[in-house]
Formats: C-alpha cells, sequence, structure tokens
C-alpha cells in the first residue's frame, strides 16, 4: 500500500492511498487548495486515480471532490446519505472499495453528520471528524446527534482492534496519526463512556461556529463554487496591470488606457485614481452600452482591494471587451504607495 498524509495550514488531512502492483489511487477527503499538489503526488508515485472519496459533507473547509471529478474524469464516493448532487457512487455501512489489491471497508459512523463514515485498510483507519486525537467531531452542526455519535464511537468504531492506527479528518498539534488503544486511554472524551453523561458532554461543548460555515456547506452540499474560486477563475481569464505601470501611463500624453472603478458610490466621492470614470460593478452589465461605447478601448479595472475588479474585467471580456485589464492591487495599495489620488 502506498499512502500519503497532505495537510493544509489550518489542519484539515487529506489522504492518497495507492495500490503499489496495479497502481491505481483513490483521494479521501481532498481540500480545494490543494488539487496541483495531489496531481503531482499521482505524477511521482506513478499512480492513476480511480475514485475520490469525501467522509462527510464539510462544514469547515472546502471540498475539491467536484473539482477534481470533472477534471479527471473519476467518480466521487460518498455514504448514501449525503445530498450532494455531484456524488455519482453512494456506498453504506459493511461495504468495500476494492482498489486493486486493496480492499476499503466502509464504516457508517453518523453523529458528526448524517452521512459520515469512516474507512478501514489494512492497519489503519481513516475516521474523517468522528474520531480526532484527543478529541471527537462535534454534534452541533446540520446533521448532528450525540447519542448517533455516542453509539459510532462506543458501539463500533473503538471495537477495531487496539493497534489499528487512527488517521483523523483534522490534526490540531504535530502527531500524524495515533491508535484505538491510545484514544482509548488518553482521549478526554472518551473518558465519559456511559451514554447518558455523554451526551451530556457533547450538548455543553459551547464550541465556536467554524469559519466559512455557510459557505462551505452550501458549496459541498450543492456543488457551487466558493467565492475564492470565482474570483480564482476570473484571474485565469485576464491579464493585470501593475500599480506603477498605471501611474505612468495617467502622467503621459497618451495613457492609452480608460480607468474604470467599479466601487460603490460612496468610495468612489471619497477618492479615485486620476480620470478614472465610475460604473458600480452591480450596475456593469446595465450601463456597458451607454458608458463604455467602444469595445476597443483598452480598459484597466480597479477596486478597493483588487477581487471585485477581476471580476469586472472578466465580465467585461465576456461582453466583447478584449482588451479589458485589471489592476494588479486595489485603491487602498494605490493610496499605500502614495501615488495621486483625486478627491
Amino acid at each position: 500500500m502506498i499512502f500519503h498524509q497532505i495537510a493544509t495550514a489550518r489542519g484539515c488531512q487529506s489522504y492518497l492511498i495507492g495500490c503499489s502492483e496495479q497502481r491505481s489511487a483513490i483521494i479521501i477527503d481532498p481540500e480545494l487548495t490543494l488539487q496541483d499538489n495531489y496531481l503531482a503526488l499521482l505524477a511521482k508515485e506513478g499512480l492513476r486515480l480511480h475514485y475520490l472519496l469525501d467522509t462527510h459533507t464539510h462544514a469547515d473547509h472546502f471540498s475539491a471532490s467536484q473539482a477534481l471529478a470533472k477534471r479527471l474524469q473519476v467518480p466521487v464516493i460518498m455514504h448514501r446519505n449525503s445530498p450532494a448532487p455531484f456524488v455519482s457512487f453512494h456506498v453504506d455501512d459493511g461495504e468495500m472499495i476494492r482498489l486493486g489489491s486493496l480492499k476499503l471497508e466502509i464504516l457508517h459512523t453518523p453523529g458528526h453528520t448524517e452521512d459520515s463514515i469512516c474507512i478501514y485498510v489494512e492497519d489503519r483507519v481513516l475516521t474523517g471528524d468522528t474520531l480526532l486525537l484527543g478529541g471527537t467531531g462535534r454534534s452541533d452542526l446540520p446533521g448532528g446527534n450525540p447519542e448517533k455519535l455516542y453509539n459510532s464511537l462506543f458501539n463500533r468504531l473503538l471495537y477495531l482492534p487496539p493497534e489499528t492506527r487512527v488517521y483523523p479528518a483534522h490534526i490540531y498539534s504535530n502527531r500524524q496519526y495515533s491508535s484505538i488503544s491510545n484514544e482509548l486511554a488518553t482521549n478526554p472524551r472518551l473518558q465519559i463512556s456511559e451514554r447518558a453523561a455523554f451526551i451530556q458532554q457533547m450538548n455543553n461543548l459551547n464550541l465556536s461556529m467554524p469559519d466559512h460555515l455557510s459557505e462551505a456547506l452550501r458549496t459541498n452540499l450543492s456543488g457551487g463554487k466558493t467565492v475564492a474560486g470565482l474570483i480564482a477563475e476570473a484571474a485565469e481569464k485576464v491579464p493585470f496591470m501593475s500599480l506603477s505601470e498605471v501611474a505612468l501611463r495617467i502622467q503621459s500624453k497618451s495613457p492609452d488606457i480608460l480607468l474604470l472603478d467599479v466601487r460603490e458610490s460612496d468610495a468612489f466621492r471619497q477618492g479615485r485614481i486620476p480620470g478614472a470614470i465610475h460604473i458600480p460593478r452591480g450596475q456593469l452589465e446595465l450601463q456597458v452600452n451607454d458608458r463604455l461605447q467602444d469595445p476597443t478601448q483598452r480598459i484597466v479595472t480597479y477596486c478597493q482591494f483588487g477581487k471585485i475588479s477581476t471580476l469586472a474585467a472578466a465580465t467585461l471580456k465576456q461582453l466583447g471587451f478584449d482588451r479589458a485589464v485589471a489592476l494588479d492591487g486595489g485603491f487602498n495599495a494605490w493610496q499605500e504607495q502614495g501615488y495621486p489620488i483625486n478627491n
């Protein structure tokens, strides 16, 4: 078995498992920002990706399963209770996935979410957010249930052989894995093994909500795009112009650019780059025919931080303004560099 553990800076863990005999692979809990890392690792190991798998519907980060599935034409595996429309391969408790000569056993472990599963393969179990190192998954997010979590832990997962290695979907320390026996002995939440007391413990954790909760659930449940994803897609379609280049051009007699400020009206009135015209991003499609009549004009869009202007430039390109460019940096960066401003 080929086994790689890939972590983000925030502690999210994903896993690449490969069959060394048949060179087939699966990626478990892929994270959106690591797509190129996975592809590089597959190429380095000489593996062909056969499956993608999410252990549950994530609420605290963005899954790469849909994006990689489209990119590589491979199926996405989740539990049958998953509502995600891009899942094409549903599994349930007691079933197996064959990966070359490897057999990955599915354990349905609801509690953190209704669709939570763990993957048992050879000497290790990938526990998703059901069992963490020194903790457990929370049960207060949509689909969570502390009683089901108790059953999944004490009546299912913790019955695995004591030496079984535990690899969770999140690690908040320098450790890479634990074992069933170690978690039984040292995990604070597992020391409360009586059902009612465990449920009371989980109901009184008073944890703060994860960052990007609503966006993560929305995109992971529906397959929709993240805001960062939209901006990244736009950035792949447009060129950029530096602050210094724009500053040089607006000082020349023939600047050859039209500056377009796409911020809201209040921001434009408080200060703008000299010579800029104003169309708020929300009005761009409605005003483009009246305000921008020359499709051959070289238009440089800018906003406060350089994100909305990237979307605006991409929109202009879609509307036929082939020379649309986005300012590399926003009005804030322009101010910080000490370039001229008109009020």
